[in-house]
């Protein structure tokens, strides 16, 4: 049996339905991935029980008990000072510790980044982590949006950033030695959007980056550029567009197929090609997005996740780990920013 070499923490208490998708999602992804062994995080009884039942292959999992769970209730004071033996902060300090190379949690978002933040702390350079993920384009790639979430008021500066962590990503991730950069805004014309993204668009022309310029919504999904940079109280509203958008249309779809006998009858004959498009448009797919500027390799499941989606967010974070993210995005972050010109300042700075 071939060593498993990666490791992956994972608070098994977090999400909508906690264990009932965490465990079976674990157990199916040891089984595909013969090299990677998952660090169960949580209540060790109810983990355990969760166990009962399934095949698990010899060294795959390790349970480390967490006496605290950390809600979706539960604001970032509470997560970050009062419940320090919680899931998600008990998985993020093996990564601190070395002992996994990456954690996931479906929890709460907000207190998901806090710790992470508060436990591995920032790249050099870095003010603010951002969450990205790849959304499908219609040139059958991918396009990465950030942020999608963790900072809803952002400084041109912090955009900047997001900018240069995006284009780390990308390069390191799908091999791209130029990936293309756009800013998300209402035009594509210089003088469109409010001040922040104006300014930010003078600091992403100015940095070395391969910049394309302002882009729109649509362009996120024509594959116009290779990634798209806005705040994360856009991004988030984004997100959750695009994800209520593919629910609605295949919910109409159904219904226009149910209508009547005819109409049944199409829809059969239409089956395959509809089964193709389904998988093709699959938000769960895509499930699983990067917190980009820590110091470690941490991923974030949406919260309502079922197994098959919650198992995509692990195969994220396997891919993460081999493609070396966090080494390839600290290696670039250092060549692009010896390619700004005029150097830009964040709040913290960006030079290491």
């Amino acid at each position: 049996m071939p060593e498993r070499r990666i490791s992956i923490a994972i608070d098994c208490m977090g999400g909508d339905e906690g264990l009932p998708v965490t465990v079976p999602a674990a157990v199916a992804f040891v089984r595909a991935q013969a090299d990677v062994r998952c660090l169960l995080v949580g209540d060790e009884a109810q983990i355990s029980a969760a166990l009962q039942g399934h095949a698990v292959p010899d060294g795959a999992f390790e349970i480390i008990h967490a006496g605290e769970i950390v809600t979706m209730h539960d604001s970032v004071e509470v997560a970050l000072r009062r419940k320090k033996h919680s899931s998600m902060r008990l998985a993020v300090q093996a990564v601190k510790d070395g002992h996994a190379q990456a954690a996931i949690s479906a929890g709460n978002t907000g207190a998901w980044m806090a710790i992470s933040r508060y436990v591995l702390k920032t790249l050099d350079g870095i003010d603010r982590p951002a969450i990205a993920t790849a959304l499908p384009n219609q040139k059958g790639g991918s396009t990465t949006v950030l942020d999608l979430g963790a900072n809803v008021d952002c400084s041109a500066e912090h955009l900047l950033q997001f900018g240069l962590m995006g284009a780390a990503l990308v390069s390191t991730v799908d091999r791209k030695a130029q990936p293309v950069v756009g800013l998300l805004n209402i035009g594509e014309e210089l003088i469109k959007g409010n001040e922040i993204v104006k300014q930010a668009a003078d600091l992403l022309r100015a940095s070395g980056l391969n910049f394309h310029g302002n882009v729109e919504g649509d362009d996120i999904f024509k594959g116009t550029v290779d990634v798209v940079v806005c705040d994360g109280f856009v991004g988030n509203v984004v997100l959750k567009s695009i994800e209520g958008l593919a629910r609605m249309i295949s919910t109409m779809m159904r219904e226009e197929f149910h209508r009547n006998t005819l109409t049944k009858a199409a829809g059969l004959v239409a089956m395959p090609v509809l089964q193709r498009l389904r998988a093709r448009v699959d938000n769960r797919r895509y499930n699983g997005a990067a917190l980009l500027g820590l110091r470690g390799i941490v991923i974030k499941s949406h919260g309502s996740a079922d197994i098959y989606a919650f198992g995509q967010a692990l195969l994220r974070a396997r891919e993460a780990v081999l493609n070396g993210l966090l080494e390839g995005t600290i290696q670039r972050l250092d060549v692009l920013r010896s390619q700004m010109l005029p150097p830009v300042q964040g709040d913290a700075g960006l030079s290491s």
